[in-house]
């Protein structure tokens, strides 16, 4: 297919993409930058052969590659927690609506005035439920792929992530979005 249909806004779209999931996951933007120029200079797929496959691939070694970075910065961040024990978690669902918050709303929370108060409450998360809320709610990844990008990035203390402890994480990161904006006495407009 060469280089047919092959663009530079195609190639700043998918930049784009991979920068605003650094910037979640890591935090920090300058750093968001290293890994997008890290994760694109090293890729070892052709953007311009398939766009969607190539940015799917880019997102999952970016998520890996920010894995391993938060791994770093804090040892042990990415070990497994035996169990969920104390309250019962607030939803029964991982479904994102399960929380009250609609797949549109979190779209709004994301492009819209809402970003600040999102990137302070996933700052505040442990960075595993940081990076299983990115992977889930916004890169729509299932728990299976989410505990092998775990595994992959985290080191030797993230052996234990399955798809149910993933979806454990998830439920708890959506209960704490719920109750976030709940206190935040911030309205998300249905969309």
């Amino acid at each position: 297919m060469g280089n047919q249909g092959c663009s530079e806004p195609l190639i700043q779209d998918t930049a784009t993409k991979l920068f605003q999931t650094a910037a979640l996951l890591l935090g920090d933007e300058s750093e968001a930058v290293q890994l997008v120029e890290e994760t694109m200079s090293a890729a070892e797929v052709d953007p311009c052969a398939d766009g969607t496959q190539a940015q799917l691939v880019l997102q999952n070694q970016l998520v890996e590659a920010a894995v391993r970075t938060l791994s770093v910065r804090d040892p042990g961040s990415f070990a497994v927690a035996a169990s969920i024990t104390g309250n019962p978690l607030c939803i029964d669902d991982d479904d994102l609506s399960a929380s009250g918050v609609s797949p549109a709303q979190l779209s709004q929370l994301l492009e819209g005035g809402g970003r600040g108060q999102l990137r302070d409450w996933l700052e505040h998360l442990p960075a595993s439920q940081r990076v299983i809320f990115v992977e889930r709610a916004l890169l729509k990844q299932n728990n299976a792929l989410a505990a092998e990008v775990l595994r992959a990035g985290g080191g030797e203390n993230a052996a234990g992530w399955t798809a149910e402890k993933v979806s454990e994480a998830f439920r708890q990161a959506l209960c704490s979005l719920a109750t976030s904006l709940v206190h935040s006495g911030t309205a998300v407009p249905a969309v």
